[in-house]
């Protein structure tokens, strides 16, 4: 198996695990604090190293919430380390997880997030979820979102889930993985 498809099937897998129900969620408190935290100074210690090459200047930010390690990169001129609709960054946090994998032995479920990207992109489409749903609901037909990442994906999903008479599932391949949302029946 090529490198190319062992990171495919790990992206695949964890697009599975981010979409699970709420049985992830015992998963996720059962989750180590040691590890996540040794799982976050990993990260930072591969992320310092990196913003040293790059010549970048950025304070790193380490968190452990539901379950998981969330390392943050705080600073001006970041730009270029989440790229186009984050896609240097979703890249950047795939490689942050195999850094971490090395060293545990573990799979990691570590959010990386840069300059505040992730944090407001969850915002927009915490937004876009309400907005779909109500017209959902309202109309009475079903909408079909653009393609997302499992990170997009799984915060339309739970915003949706708080919304009553409206459902939503994921339907699709990646990387044309999309959410539809739905009248409740």
């Amino acid at each position: 198996m090529s490198t190319e498809e062992t990171i495919a099937d790990e992206a695949e897998a964890d697009a599975a695990q981010v979409e699970t129900d709420d049985s992830d969620d015992e998963t996720a408190d059962a989750a180590d604090p040691d590890l996540l935290v040794r799982e976050g100074d990993i990260a930072a210690d591969y992320l310092e190293q990196l913003l040293d090459i790059a010549d970048l200047d950025g304070d790193i930010d380490l968190d452990v919430e539901n379950g998981r390690a969330i390392v943050a990169i705080v600073g001006s001129e970041l730009r270029g380390l989440i790229g186009a609709n984050g896609v240097t960054l979703d890249a950047l946090q795939e490689l942050v997880r195999l850094a971490v994998q090395q060293q545990t032995g573990e799979r990691s479920r570590l959010m990386l997030d840069i300059g505040g990207y992730r944090q407001e992109r969850r915002a927009h489409l915490a937004e876009l979820a309400r907005t779909t749903a109500t017209s959902v609901r309202e109309i009475g037909e079903p909408a079909r979102l653009t393609a997302m990442n499992p990170f997009e994906r799984k915060v339309i999903h739970d915003v949706v889930a708080t919304i009553e008479g409206v459902r939503s599932e994921s339907e699709g391949e990646e990387p044309q993985r999309r959410v539809v949302v739905y009248p409740s029946n």
